[in-house]
């Protein structure tokens, strides 16, 4: 098979960036993007405000004490596809075979690109001044023959960076790095692996595969495939919607059920506000559970009628977790997706409610206008933030 060329594209404290391009008396200044509401938690923190320990997904009341001098800004999510959409036209430029990670991160495979702009590091300086130039961001970008090695050189030297991996730097460059930094593995490994005096990529490279995968189960055989620079997932572009749907991975693995809730609340308004943006309804909600050991558990709910409404998502997805979640294990990620997706007046119903039906959709109308105006959570349901 012929080598690939991946690039792994990264924006560089995207919502926080954006913020601090377009109002010049932020730049310098730690900035935190998300409400400053006790149950709120991070969306993204500048380099400023990372210098003082604040992290994405971290709950706000510790952000602040960490930094208390952070400028908070509700999350515009309008402003920030609008600006990532320029950036995906610019991806498209140079490759068809574009795979949007989230609305900063992307693969790219530049493989059949090289004739017309060139070898792939050229590539990723056009792209880089691209997108200074049309956007006014700065990006970071790793170059390797595969996903893992991309995604790990982009973060190498953050921020507005370039990293290259070939197959002979993955002594020198690769296993060195310690545990932590290889794709999959979160405090709880990383601890596991350190017992057994694993600390660096090279020293789990080099440990024989049974033993890993009696330490880390059955991802331990990918974990050991990665560390020695095997991956042959391809870069997959995007395909017409399915689902909608928004997944958190936690950087520390936790039992806190009240910061699982508040983060289940994000996630359901995330959700339901990008159906509406796309003027579709979904029947189905399904809840994402991985546990620390990696073991992962989907469960989902059909509802009788097609929804776009956060409130009823929310509400399924907080009865699937109260019945599904072991109380014993923490959690790694949570997610909630919608599937059975219609548009318009697809298998409408003729509900026994119509009166209230209408309301609700006037209701939301009003509440996107305003946080897409304003910014989001501006305005929003104070019963969703209550505690469960």
């Amino acid at each position: 098979m012929m080598e690939r060329n991946i690039l792994h594209i990264d924006m560089d404290a995207f919502y926080a960036a954006i913020e601090q391009r377009d109002n010049p008396d932020l730049r310098g200044l730690p900035v935190i993007i998300g409400s400053r509401h006790p149950r709120s938690v991070v969306s993204t923190a500048s380099y400023e405000a990372r210098a003082f320990g604040v992290h994405s997904a971290m709950p706000m009341v510790k952000a602040l004490k960490l930094c208390p001098e952070a400028i908070c800004i509700p999350p515009n999510l309008k402003k920030y596809q609008n600006v990532s959409e320029k950036i995906m036209q610019i991806f498209n430029k140079y490759t068809d075979l574009v795979e949007a990670l989230s609305l900063d991160e992307a693969f790219l495979d530049v493989s059949g690109s090289q004739r017309i702009f060139g070898n792939p590091r050229v590539i990723a300086q056009r792209i880089k001044e691209n997108i200074k130039e049309q956007v006014g961001l700065t990006c970071s970008i790793g170059i390797s023959y595969n996903k893992f090695l991309a995604k790990l050189a982009s973060d190498l030297e953050k921020p507005n960076g370039m990293t290259v991996i070939c197959k002979e730097d993955i002594k020198n460059k690769v296993w060195p790095l310690p545990i932590n930094k290889m794709w999959g593995i979160g405090p709880k490994s990383s601890i596991k692996l350190e017992k057994c005096n694993i600390r660096t990529i090279g020293q789990l490279a080099q440990t024989d595969l049974n033993f890993l995968q009696n330490i880390l189960g059955s991802w331990g055989a990918e974990v050991y495939h990665m560390a020695n620079g095997i991956d042959n997932r391809p870069v997959v572009p995007h395909r017409e919607a399915h689902s909608i749907g928004h997944e958190t991975t936690f950087l520390e693995d936790t039992v806190d059920l009240e910061f699982i809730k508040m983060v289940l609340l994000d996630l359901a308004q995330e959700v339901g506000r990008r159906l509406r943006s796309q003027k579709i309804k979904g029947k189905t909600i399904v809840l994402k559970l991985r546990y620390s050991d990696f073991k992962t558990i989907t469960r989902n709910h059909t509802l009788m009628e097609c929804t776009d409404r956060d409130d009823l998502i929310y509400k399924i997805a907080i009865g699937l977790f109260k019945t599904n979640y072991d109380k014993n294990k923490s959690l790694r990620l949570i997610g909630i997706t919608v599937t059975g997706l219609t548009t318009g007046e697809e298998h409408k119903q003729i509900s026994l409610f119509p009166v209230e039906n209408e309301k609700s959709n006037i209701l939301y109308q009003a509440l996107d206008k305003i946080n897409s105006k304003y910014g989001e959570k501006t305005v929003t349901r104070a019963r969703l933030v209550r505690k469960s």
